[in-house]
């Protein structure tokens, strides 16, 4: 069982690889502009809404956006405190390939900006504050950034512990994506395929609630002809990693002025002092803030 485990997470690394070697010059090239959100091909995302006593659902909305890997059942009990003390409605989102919105290719950063808009506009929402945190950062930023966003419609943007550069995914987030395609491949059944996945991510993953997290995602099969999986899309995901690495403008090409806030985790290494001023360039009305986390809020 090792050796097969060991084959297979060397295949998976080499198409990874492969896959990132074949697609690297479209990050170095500029996106096309020459396009509205209009013209892409959003797709309808899954949400879940925390509305104030007064009943108001649309204006002041707060939105917000998970990273790579979570879903909107990560932001329950902040979204439920955000409506309750902000009193404004609240909306978490699953964004394409994630949670239960649709599976949908490409997954890149001007299309998971159209997603969000569309949503805006279908429920009707108005001067919103956008929340974002690490992949769901650079999405947000990328729709604050459209010269087409309606004026108005946004009012605060806050990216969370994510800079608008051009980079690689890190290797920790590839490792996680390499090991849950390699629990899928092992086609785990029966009660102890949750825990059986588990042992197998303490090979790139230590933390119990970090593996916690990567597990949230998981089917455990209901019968025994069922074999565990998970709910996000993992070819798709692995195909995705140059996108999810890159970002859709260089520096000087765009700014929003709006008010903005960045979060930066004092623990991580997502955000530095390069970068935050490559940030103050995109967004000139923006203030920082250093919180004693890490990217993960631990």
């Amino acid at each position: 069982m090792l050796r097969n485990q060991k084959m297979l997470q060397n295949t998976s690394a080499i198409r990874i690889t492969r896959l990132a070697r074949e697609r690297a010059s479209l990050i170095s090239l500029p996106y096309r502009r020459n396009y509205s959100f209009k013209s892409l091909k959003p797709v309808e995302l899954d949400y879940t809404e925390s509305i104030p006593s007064d009943c108001n659902r649309t204006e002041g909305a707060l939105v917000l956006v998970h990273g790579l890997l979570g879903f909107k059942r990560n932001w329950s009990t902040l979204s439920k405190a955000f409506s309750r003390d902000l009193k404004r409605p609240v909306y978490a989102l699953d964004m394409r390939n994630h949670g239960t919105s649709p599976h949908a290719e490409p997954m890149d950063y001007l299309h998971m900006a159209a997603d969000i808009l569309q949503f805006i506009e279908k429920l009707g929402l108005s001067k919103i504050s956008l929340l974002g945190h690490s992949m769901g950062g650079k999405a947000a930023m990328t729709l604050a950034l459209d010269k087409n966003l309606p004026s108005g419609l946004l009012e605060n943007l806050i990216v969370v512990d994510i800079s608008p550069i051009k980079g690689k995914v890190s290797r920790t987030t590839i490792s996680y994506i390499e090991a849950m395609r390699r629990i899928e491949a092992l086609n785990l059944t029966g009660p102890n395929a949750r825990k059986e996945a588990d042992k197998l991510l303490v090979d790139v993953e230590k933390d119990p609630s970090t593996r916690a997290f990567l597990l949230s995602t998981l089917n455990s099969p209901s019968s025994d002809s069922e074999s565990a999986r998970f709910r996000v899309p993992l070819d798709i995901l692995s195909n995705s990693i140059p996108d999810i690495g890159s970002f859709p403008y260089d520096p000087g090409e765009a700014t929003y002025t709006g008010r903005t806030l960045l979060l930066k985790g004092g623990k991580g290494r997502f955000v530095n002092d390069d970068n935050i001023s490559i940030f103050r360039r995109f967004f000139p009305n923006s203030r920082l803030e250093i919180l004693d986390t890490g990217h993960w809020g631990k």
